[in-house]
């Protein structure tokens, strides 16, 4: 790519001119993925005309990850991407004490490899994450321009995430908004928190029905915090119902893990740019629970 104009950043110039985030053009500056006139760059390096930038996408590194045949729940797929229902209990890459069994595992085996490589060796074709026991739908790439465009929606808030969860007690609002910053837990470093240090979050909620000692919602987060509708429901007093982490995690259910699950993804597609409104069904425990609690009521 030749530069046409002089003055502007270089992470900014590529992010306006190649469909690439800002923040995956800085990632590939500080990884040397980056040259301009065949050197290394910098983010804040001021483009002149005439300047040849190349931009290098990286190539997913040979590991002793291994492909693994473990049963996939597709809702969705073609040549770019390819959509999950991940089930509660799966990790989604490997990390400390669990190598493997992941959905990572289980994708190479179904995608043969062809993944993008840009979410590093241990999380190809990763854009975005669920926790362990939150199931629910998620996509992942299979090349480097469908992820790079699936996270550039993501950090424009282009993407809607909506959720369905069970919380202990009974919310009292139809429809609220929770806007509270989160960050690290300065008591437990395993944990997030509410706190002012934190960066911004925001949660959106509307309760679908009220039970005796419950409350089932539907949850739209506008921003992706680690832990975000856990830590948020937690801190007005509502925590997931089997939370081990921001609540007892005690429930007359005896289920392990949060009721929390991801149940609509809203976006364009990366390549064609249709409109996509993808579905997750519930797990049948988490439908067996709605049930019986409706049952209860009458």
């Amino acid at each position: 790519m030749i530069v046409e104009e002089s003055g502007q950043r270089i992470d900014k110039y590529i992010a306006e001119n190649q469909g690439i985030s800002r923040v995956a053009v800085q990632r590939l500056i500080e990884e040397g993925n980056i040259l301009v006139n065949g050197e290394i760059t910098k983010p804040s390096y001021l483009v002149q005309a005439g300047n040849e930038v190349t931009i290098q996408m990286p190539k997913v590194k040979e590991t002793d990850l291994k492909p693994q045949k473990i049963p996939l729940d597709i809702i969705y797929e073609d040549d770019d991407i390819i959509v999950i229902n991940k089930a509660k209990g799966m990790v989604v890459h490997p990390a400390a004490g669990n190598p493997d069994g992941t959905l990572v595992n289980a994708i190479m085996a179904h995608c043969k490899g062809n993944l993008s490589g840009i979410g590093g060796e241990l999380r190809p074709g990763i854009v975005h994450r669920l926790d362990k026991d939150t199931s629910g739908i998620l996509i992942i790439a299979k090349n480097d321009k469908a992820h790079l465009q699936i996270s550039e929606q993501i950090q424009n808030r282009e993407v809607k995430k909506i959720y369905l969860a069970l919380v202990r007690g009974i919310v009292p609002e139809d429809e609220a908004t929770i806007k509270m910053p989160i960050g690290r837990s300065t008591k437990d470093r395993k944990k997030m928190a509410v706190t002012p240090k934190g960066k911004e979050a925001i949660t959106h909620f509307k309760v679908l029905e009220r039970f005796e000692k419950y409350t089932y919602l539907e949850v739209k987060i506008e921003t992706g915090r680690t832990h975000q509708i856990r830590v948020h429901m937690s801190e007005i007093g509502h925590p997931v119902v089997g939370d081990m982490v921001y609540s007892n995690g005690k429930n007359e259910f005896n289920i392990e893990g949060q009721m929390l699950h991801a149940h609509r993804l809203e976006f364009k597609h990366p390549i064609t740019e249709k409109d996509m409104r993808l579905e997750a069904p519930l797990p049948e425990y988490f439908a067996n629970i709605i049930s019986d609690l409706r049952n209860r009521g009458k």
